[in-house]
């Protein structure tokens, strides 16, 4: 069959049986053939339909670049076309060209006043894996800095206080310029719980491991620097830091808990899991493996099991308000806005004074 001698009419005749042919060809998944015919159809008529319909043969073969460059060809022809937009949109999210897929598929929503749910769907998708990217791409350019010092505060006041280690109190003879001493400095910058003691208590951190001579608080100068690297979205040089301060020593539960958030921030979720087990395996009473293994929870959506480790933090200790204060938010995001109430009723009742609550 050919067009070439046709007049307009026998070309647009022989062009809709090449395209009944090659639908033909289609069902029976024979692609090469198929895109034969809708080529031969296409030289009779530029028809968006056909295009479209070679692209899918493309779709089928997995020829990505192909999909595109026909589907662009219908699209040019018919803007609207969402069947079109449609096959493009998923091509180009297949070679990873998600900022156009999202256009593609945000387009073709409009056109479909968004009655389409499974474009709906890939909307938010798309969206999701763009934010993303920019996100990362954006913290590469970041100069790495301290976020605020509330933000800086709250993270530190998610782990329950513990005395300062031995050697270090403020009684302590220790030259002034020892990594010991550095440490101290370190920890009492920590107390102004200000932009600048935030930033003091980092350089000394670092300063303390620098000279050395920490003896049995190396590890714990290895947790705090880790802490601050990782404040700072440094994950990698934090990640190097706690892994050596439980090299060092593997009985601080703490570090597992810090190195499991820094493991999930790097998409690592079984060694995620396997840092809150070792946690465990080292000491099941602490209250704080629970506390952050139920934020993992949270923030991942799974309320339940968030629920039920924020519930066993308060059960081994029960003068931790964010456990309580984060009981309450839980229940309620699973629904449960008696229980919720109930939970911020009793906190109200049990921590009056603490500030935290009526925020």
């Amino acid at each position: 069959m050919s067009c070439v001698s046709s007049n307009e009419q026998q070309k647009k005749e022989l062009a809709a049986k090449l395209k009944a042919l090659g639908n033909k060809a289609y069902g029976s998944k024979d692609y090469m053939k198929a895109i034969d015919l809708y080529g031969k159809a296409l030289l009779c008529k530029q028809d968006p339909v056909y295009y479209s319909n070679r692209a899918a043969c493309w779709n089928a073969l997995g020829d990505w670049d192909k999909v595109i460059e026909d589907t662009t060809a219908a699209i040019t022809l018919e803007p609207t076309y969402v069947k079109a937009l449609n096959r493009r949109a998923n091509a180009y999210e297949q070679v990873e060209k998600n900022s156009e897929a999202l256009l593609d598929y945000t387009a073709s929503c409009i056109i479909d006043q968004f009655a389409n749910q499974g474009n709906t769907q890939s909307v938010e998708r798309l969206l999701k894996k763009v934010a993303e990217a920019k996100g990362k791409e954006i913290l590469a350019k970041k100069e790495k800095k301290l976020p605020s010092p509330t933000f800086v505060t709250n993270y530190l006041q998610s782990f329950r206080p513990k005395p300062r280690p031995a050697g270090l109190e403020d009684a302590a003879d220790l030259p002034e310029d020892s990594g010991k001493a550095l440490l101290r400095k370190g920890l009492k910058a920590l107390d102004l719980r200000t932009g600048d003691g935030y930033a003091e208590a980092a350089d000394a951190f670092d300063a303390a491991l620098e000279k050395g001579d920490l003896g049995e608080n190396e590890a714990f100068a290895y947790n705090m620097r880790a802490t601050f690297k990782y404040l700072r979205v440094d994950n990698a040089d934090a990640l190097a830091d706690i892994t050596k301060s439980l090299e060092l020593d593997p009985s601080y539960t703490q570090s597992y808990i810090k190195r499991a958030s820094m493991h999930l921030e790097l998409g690592q979720q079984d060694d995620t899991d396997a840092d809150f087990k070792a946690a465990l395996e080292r000491d099941e009473k602490d209250p704080d493996i629970y506390y952050h293994r139920a934020q993992l929870h949270f923030i991942k959506g799974a309320f339940k099991d968030a629920a039920a480790d924020y519930q066993k933090s308060i059960d081994l200790d029960r003068d931790f308000i964010f456990s309580h204060i984060q009981l309450g938010v839980t229940q309620y995001k699973l629904g449960s806005v008696a229980s919720s109430m109930a939970t911020f009723r009793r906190i109200i009742k049990n921590f009056d004074k603490v500030p935290h609550l009526y925020n």
